[in-house]
């Protein structure tokens, strides 16, 4: 799946030492489908050369507002009309600083003045630069101009302080990049999801969990990020990373076992729409031990369960009213070894749940591929196989058109 296809993207280049990861966003972008002319200020030169982005873009590259290649000499008129969006990665403070001024003296300030398109900025600069009031001035100005910040991040940096300022990494500018391309359809919505498996102790080296990696429930949270919402994703033992955390819009909680996902998710009710996508154990272990079991003989050791809270039945209950409307629409999961049609409508109608997703065939288990059977009340719809996050997206836009 490439989420930016046929899409034109002018990479700008300003002067700073994150130069030296422009090139690997350029890669990650083209992977996506879109094409990629890249512009350079006289200072992005120092760090990394026109030659070496011209090789991995194939088209020329664009360091002066005055190059007589254009037919008619208007390079910052002609880049930015065939643009979808102009990213600048790095984005200097001396350049935020121009673009906030509507200052232009060369060709990629110029290109921005001049445009018709969005402007994406990934700012890189020392703590100190970042920190200055001045530069909050500017930061304050570019968003009333309606320019998206990609960032910064705190972390290390070149001079070897740490501290706010350092470019997002070249996968998490793309990742907002596509993000920025995804239609809003749940701005301002706030979505809770679960992911992953349960873990539940025998003892303090031993468990009970499942085959559920967590893929489709972060891919769900990406994709409801991207669509504008306010995400908090709640994860049993997984290791994936959390989708788009630059954004600031998705918070993590991590837990363990099926009753601490339990009080995670009923400790909050003001969400709009819940996606049950863990797959939560049914039973836990009565009495763990507080030290391992130590094999004795051929005798196995006898084990007691207890039956686990249901985590969707009490999120259900817990609907209010909104606006006249009841909120949160709650989607359940589904994974079934037969006849996944009728325990997914089964299930939707016992829990009195408006949707229930089942997966279809096992194989999905830990893969990045799968199938989706959507059980409403209209009856049954198959997704077809696909990956992940593509059929995410498309969960995402059909429960926002419920909604």
């Amino acid at each position: 799946m490439q989420s930016l296809l046929n899409k034109k993207i002018v990479l700008g280049i300003s002067g700073g030492i994150a130069a030296y990861k422009t090139p690997e966003l350029a890669r990650q972008l083209m992977q996506e489908g879109a094409s990629v002319q890249v512009v350079m200020t006289e200072a992005a030169t120092q760090f990394v050369t026109p030659v070496t982005m011209q090789a991995l873009t194939g088209n020329p590259v664009y360091t002066s507002q005055w190059d007589s290649s254009i037919s008619n000499n208007m390079a910052h008129i002609e880049l930015s009309r065939a643009a979808d969006a102009i990213v600048i990665a790095p984005a200097s403070a001396d350049l935020m600083a121009k673009l906030s001024l509507g200052l232009a003296d060369d060709l990629l300030s110029t290109l921005c003045l001049a445009r018709d398109c969005p402007l994406l900025l990934a700012p890189a600069m020392n703590k100190q630069m970042w920190e200055h009031a001045a530069t909050q001035r500017c930061v304050q100005r570019l968003a009333q101009d309606k320019v998206t910040l990609l960032g910064p991040a705190s972390g290390f940096q070149a001079c070897g302080e740490v501290g706010m300022g350092r470019m997002l990494e070249p996968s998490e500018i793309a990742e907002q990049v596509i993000a920025f391309f995804q239609k809003k359809t749940l701005l301002g919505k706030k979505v809770l999801i679960t992911a992953g498996p349960t873990f539940e102790a025998i003892d303090p080296v031993r468990g009970i969990t499942n085959h559920s990696s967590g893929k489709m429930g972060f891919a769900i949270a990406r994709a409801a990020v991207e669509a504008g919402a306010q995400v908090q994703l709640i994860a049993g033992p997984c290791d994936l990373a959390t989708p788009l955390e630059a954004t600031g819009k998705i918070v993590r909680i991590n837990v363990t076992s099926a009753r601490e996902m339990h009080l995670a998710v009923l400790n909050d009710a003001d969400y709009d729409i819940f996606f049950a996508v863990a797959a939560v154990a049914d039973w836990g272990i009565a009495k763990p031990s507080k030290e391992k079991i130590k094999r004795q003989g051929k005798d196995a050791p006898s084990i007691e369960f207890i039956t686990n809270p249901d985590i969707l039945l009490d999120a259900a209950k817990t609907v209010k009213t909104k606006g006249g409307k009841p909120h949160p629409y709650c989607v359940g999961f589904a994974a079934e070894s037969t006849d996944l049609e009728a325990h997914a409508a089964e299930k939707r109608q016992r829990k009195g749940i408006p949707m229930v997703v089942g997966n279809i065939g096992h194989e999905t288990f830990g893969s990045d591929l799968n199938q989706l059977l959507v059980v409403d009340e209209t009856g049954s719809k198959k997704i077809a196989k696909a990956e992940k996050l593509q059929l995410a997206r498309q969960l995402i836009t059909l429960v926002a058109k419920k909604i």
